[in-house]
């Protein structure tokens, strides 16, 4: 007969809680956020810098944010840094956005700083979370399209794509936003949607110069289809762009100004709309 721990002591340390209790907050906790931003103002697809960091300053404004990710880590190649070697650098000026994040580095060289990956990322993370925005890890799979504008994304579990076919065939859900961003990375997976449907012209990265990639990612950081702005690598992926490998600079900046890109977007589509009267 299996004996309790904390009976054979005089003092527990932890709450009695039953079992079903856990679940039962577990589940309404995350059916609550889902119900809550199955409509908001901007979905984000992918947790990596510029994902995480176009939801923080997005939800700063005052917009609410969902970000959706495919794997069950948040950060993406930002944990990593470059050939499983995990500290991380970014080129000036973008240490001034790990100033912002109260992220400690080192000064490594000219114009480069250097931290260690897990700890850039963990307070981006936090800083995302801490300002209000909200994520679900699932897979993007499609896109919702109305009159010639995205308007949303469609979702599955993650574990279904791993599935064949003729085992099962699970219908997805739809989430609408006025936004989307795909910070999907190399996947670039909502614009390889339209891609597919010949909406949209993909032309694969690029061989590595950092100067060069860094520059382009930032300044063709946009809006590539209406109601979808695409960021990060995502970004290099759509334009045929250089990549600039283990740097992270470009990543933020371009996370930046696709959530100030998106702001511009969503108030000119809240002009659009006839207001209720009355």
């Amino acid at each position: 007969m299996q004996e309790s721990v904390n009976e054979q002591r005089p003092g527990k340390i932890f709450a009695d809680v039953k079992e079903v209790e856990i679940t039962r907050a577990i589940a309404k906790e995350f059916y609550d956020v889902l119900q809550d931003r199955a409509e908001c103002d901007v979905i984000i697809i992918g947790a990596g810098p510029a994902g995480l960091t176009a939801a923080r300053e997005l939800s700063l404004m005052g917009y609410k944010i969902l970000v959706i990710e495919q794997n069950n880590y948040l950060g993406g190649g930002y944990w990593l840094g470059g050939y499983m070697m995990n500290p991380v650098t970014v080129r000036a000026p973008a240490q001034k956005i790990w100033d912002e994040l109260g992220i400690p580095y080192k000064k490594v060289g000219d114009g480069l700083y250097l931290t260690p990956g897990p700890h850039a990322v963990s307070k981006l993370i936090a800083a995302a979370c801490d300002a209000g925005v909200k994520l679900n890890l699932t897979k993007f799979d499609d896109l919702v399209l109305k009159h010639g504008r995205v308007a949303g994304i469609v979702v599955n579990w993650m574990p279904v794509s791993a599935l064949p076919r003729n085992i099962t065939c699970v219908d997805p859900i739809a989430l609408e936003a006025k936004m989307i961003i795909d910070a999907s990375g190399h996947d670039s997976v909502a614009v390889k949607r339209l891609v597919d449907r010949n909406m949209v012209e993909w032309k694969g990265m690029n061989p590595m110069w950092v100067e060069n990639g860094e520059e382009h990612v930032v300044e063709k950081t946009g809006e590539v289809f209406p109601g979808l702005v695409i960021a990060g690598m995502s970004v290099t992926e759509t334009h045929g762009l250089a990549r600039m490998g283990p740097t992270f600079g470009s990543m933020l900046y371009s996370g930046k100004k696709a959530a100030e890109i998106t702001d511009e977007k969503i108030k000119e589509y809240d002009r659009k709309i006839p207001k209720k009267s009355d």
